[in-house]
């Protein structure tokens, strides 16, 4: 399997189906013949300076061996690809290196001794550059060179090979760029603002680093995935992005950003996933995070915007909604009923704010909830969940630290439910019971009106008379009884 297609499984796993299917397209380049190969011909061999480029290139990575294939194309390894020119000469295509998973079986490399080599300048018809977990053993910077590369590169992938140092500002000169995977290195400067260049970029991540600074405003109409995750950015989150026309995944969590949520973020019809989560974010909440009607996940956790309350028609028109999670953020006033309307709920995380009142009873319509948190709030009042939902959720259920929540003992008994710890049953009557007993009460007082206020009521007072003749009949007939049988007996 090719690596691009590798990596775009890792990084879309999680989105839900969108409408526009993220691809990465390889267009024709009028020096090679971009068609299915059958097999090569007698006269077919690798462009030669690229060949010596190849072996260079092995060589940095420690992999000598291949100095030992007379032809890289023709005798070429998973993890080289070539295509051939109208004259039938090879020109090499992409390189990876690095054990992404079981199934690939690029060349891996020497950690303590392998390094980029500039013999890469070399492969004037690269495509795509793949290097995961490389250079761990010796740590260094992404080299400026890699912007020398040429208007053929698509795809650069430096994926956890513990790179130190910036982010090359002349990475802004591959134009033709799809892809810049940065992911899990040690990189540590701010983004240069030459990224705007790479108008034709559709992933952009360079989450799990150490970088910083303001993020400079990119406006990147064809970009689909954005994940600048786990870093030290701080500021704003820039309005630019919000004209990221084609965002399927924004992720810019775990991070230092402070401000309000842009309303301009609002205008990403096909965003599937929002994460903000764990950042200096102040509400309030924006209700145009009603617009994103593609959005299946929205996660904005662990930013404390005191005093905030959740609007009530917030997320109404997010039909697609699966995901919703706003623990610990410090939220006031009472959860609005507008949630319970999100027929694809399949988790919701509340914990860990200041919301009271009581549970809307329209949760009872969100029937694919699976996962549901309310606990470390001030709720009271009855839980509004039948039990066979109880059961289903089991542990993903919780609802401790609250004021005083209870369970209608009429949806059934909870016995078992280790989710249910501490929570007691509602003091309620059912409405039959209710009636009765407020009948008798009324029924009391009107004969003790009647009797003037003094000893029983004059109907308790017949009762009484009645049943103290009925056992003076009893008695009597003991009597008589047995004298009548003797009377039978004798005649």
């Amino acid at each position: 399997m090719a690596p691009i297609v590798l990596l775009l499984l890792l990084l879309l796993s999680s989105l839900s189906p969108s409408s526009s299917e993220f691809t990465i397209v390889m267009p024709d380049s009028s020096a090679l013949v971009d068609a299915p190969q059958t097999g090569f011909s007698d006269s077919a061999r690798t462009d030669p300076a690229e060949q010596r480029a190849v072996y260079e290139i092995m060589e940095a990575t420690g992999n000598g061996w291949a100095t030992s294939i007379p032809d890289v194309c023709r005798g070429r390894w998973h993890g080289i690809e070539c295509m051939p020119d109208t004259d039938d000469v090879y020109h090499v295509v992409s390189l990876s290196y690095g054990a992404l998973s079981d199934d690939t079986a690029f060349p891996t490399c020497d950690p303590a001794r392998s390094s980029l080599s500039p013999a890469l300048l070399a492969l004037p018809h690269l495509r795509s550059l793949f290097f995961y977990r490389c250079f761990t053993g010796s740590p260094q910077p992404v080299p400026a060179f890699l912007g020398r590369l040429g208007p053929t590169l698509r795809s650069l992938v430096l994926r956890e090979n513990a790179h130190t140092g910036p982010i090359p500002a002349e990475l802004g000169n591959l134009t033709s760029l799809r892809v810049l995977d940065l992911h899990g290195n040690h990189l540590g400067s701010s983004i240069p603002p030459s990224l705007q260049l790479l108008r034709n970029l559709q992933l952009l991540d360079l989450s799990h680093n150490q970088l910083y600074g303001p993020v400079p405003e990119l406006n990147l109409p064809s970009l689909t995935v954005m994940d600048l995750s786990h870093n030290l950015l701080h500021g704003r989150i820039p309005t630019s992005f919000g004209r990221c026309d084609s965002l399927v995944k924004m992720d810019l969590s775990r991070n230092r950003f402070s401000g309000s949520i842009p309303d301009s973020l609002c205008d990403l019809k096909n965003l599937v996933l929002l994460d903000l989560s764990h950042n200096r974010l102040a509400g309030p909440l924006p209700r145009s995070l009603g617009g994103l009607r593609s959005l299946t996940a929205l996660i904005l956790s662990g930013n404390l915007m005191s005093s905030a309350t959740i609007p009530k028609d917030a997320f109404g028109g997010l039909a697609a909604l699966n995901t919703l999670i706003l623990s610990n953020m410090g939220l006031q006033g009472s959860i609005p009923e507008s949630i319970g309307e999100l027929g694809s709920l399949r988790v919701l995380h509340l914990d860990g704010n200041k919301l009271n009142g009581s549970m809307p009873q329209s949760f009872r319509k969100l029937q694919k909830l699976t996962e549901l948190r309310v606990n470390d709030n001030q709720l009271m009042g009855p839980i509004p969940i039948g039990r066979e939902m109880l059961w289903k959720m089991g542990k993903k259920l919780r609802l401790y630290n609250n004021l005083g929540l209870c369970y209608d003992l009429s949806n059934g008994r909870y016995e078992g439910m280790e989710s249910m710890s501490g929570i007691s049953y509602c003091e309620t009557e059912s409405k039959d019971a209710a009636s009765a007993r407020s009948h008798t009460t009324k029924h009391y007082s009107s004969s003790t009106s009647r009797d003037g206020g003094h000893g029983r009521p004059s109907s308790l007072s017949s009762s009484g008379a009645a049943r103290k003749l009925h056992l003076a009949q009893e008695e009597l007939v003991d009597l008589i009884a047995p004298l009548l049988v003797s009377l039978l007996v004798f005649v």
